[in-house]
């Protein structure tokens, strides 16, 4: 059986209120890399490795500009989403169970980045296939 991850960007967050007490550009806005609706398709096998390339040109779906988007032809994905999500991909390329006993299905797995004044929120699930 061979295992392929699915990430679905859920929702874009965003606090101003930290931003303006906290960032250098307190109107730097919303995540300017991913939107709601992205999709990427993750593959590890004998023909890619999207693991190791950090997310490159994995984007299959967008409302936005592809070339923009990380994780699109021209981007790997950002360094603070890429920290947050990268176990669970890798535990899904193996096989693994993502999160089993937290969610209500064991291949999936409801997380964010780590960026505390817009954070993304991904959805990340393991699909088995022959």
């Amino acid at each position: 059986m061979k295992h392929k991850v699915k990430v679905t960007v859920l929702d874009t967050k965003l606090y101003p209120e930290y931003q303006q007490q906290y960032c250098a550009n307190p109107c730097s806005g919303k995540c300017p890399v991913y939107n709601q609706g992205d999709e990427f398709f993750f593959y590890r096998d004998d023909e890619r490795d999207d693991y190791w390339n950090c997310g490159l040109d994995t984007l299959v779906k967008t409302d936005g500009k592809p070339d923009e988007i990380a994780g699109g032809p021209k981007k790997p994905f950002c360094t603070e989403a890429w920290d947050a999500i990268s176990r669970y991909i890798y535990t899904g390329l193996q096989g693994g169970s993502i999160m089993r006993g937290w969610m209500k299905n064991e291949n999936t797995m409801i997380t964010c980045c780590n960026d505390g004044t817009r954070p993304v929120i991904f959805k990340i699930e393991r699909i088995d296939y022959d």
